[in-house]
């Protein structure tokens, strides 16, 4: 079952008088439960994209269909570059905060609270204030958040990309432990090769500006998969490589323009 359909979406904004195209002829579709990732050189409109989804955009021209399979639940949530805590609420406070907005019971607001503090290691730090976080902990809190609320789709905008290499893979471990349990439908955008062939069903390659979908690749590995199965995969370097090679092209492209 397709959960995300896109077709021929494209948007453009106007910038000094001039039209800028940030997509163009975006089609795809993501079905239940995948998780796929998108790659592309800076300003190819990944995060445009995401904005979409999350009805934060308009798109100029085009459809965006989500599947709705559960009207109790919220159509999506997403998980920011720089963490969205918020900062006058305790740890505990901001994983309940989607659950409390949707009038839920105290005592089902409570339970899946706690689950999901367990699942991301912070039940000790529930009384905690965001500025007494690390940078790791703060998105940790972001992620149960976003689980905790019970989404339909899950959209993930290089949620890691400040942490450090441990933090990073600390957290991508824990990311793929909930999702495999939930099997939630994600789109993830992040910079790096290596994420993605940790993480993802799929593989989506933008262009440079206008971004388009260039490039389509599955990624068959079994789960579940560790960074130095990836890293060692034959296979997965070729892919690595491949990916590589097109990515230097299209930011040659940027660099020409």
């Amino acid at each position: 079952m397709s959960k995300i359909q896109i077709e021929q979406l494209s948007k453009r904004f106007v910038k000094r008088d001039k039209y800028i195209e940030a997509l163009k002829d975006i089609t795809l579709t993501i079905k239940q439960g995948e998780f796929v990732c998108l790659l592309g050189p800076s300003g190819c409109g990944k995060t445009t994209l995401l904005r979409i989804l999350a009805n934060l955009e308009k798109p100029s021209t085009g459809d965006v269909i989500i599947n709705q399979t559960d009207k109790k639940k919220p159509l999506q949530s997403m998980v920011f570059q720089e963490n969205g805590v918020i900062p006058w609420l305790t740890v505990e406070e901001n994983v309940a905060f989607g659950l409390k907005m949707r009038h839920l019971s105290n005592d089902f607001v409570k339970e899946r609270t706690e689950y999901y503090l367990q699942k991301v290691g912070l039940s000790k730090f529930r009384r905690l204030y965001p500025k007494e976080l690390s940078g790791g902990m703060k998105q940790r809190v972001s992620i149960a958040r976003a689980f905790a609320n019970d989404p339909e789709i899950l959209l993930m905008d290089e949620p890691f990309a400040a942490l450090d290499e441990q933090n990073k893979f600390i957290l991508q471990e824990e990311l793929l432990a909930i999702w495999q349990e939930t099997r939630k439908t994600v789109l993830f955008i992040t910079h790096s090769i290596d994420e993605a062939l940790l993480l993802s069903d799929r593989i989506l390659l933008m262009s440079a500006q206008p971004g388009k979908i260039i490039k389509d690749v599955a990624i068959e590995m079994n789960r579940p998969r560790s960074i130095e199965k990836v890293r060692s995969d034959p296979e997965m370097t070729k892919i690595f490589l491949d990916i590589w090679e097109q990515l230097q092209s299209e930011v040659k492209q940027t660099r020409l323009k």
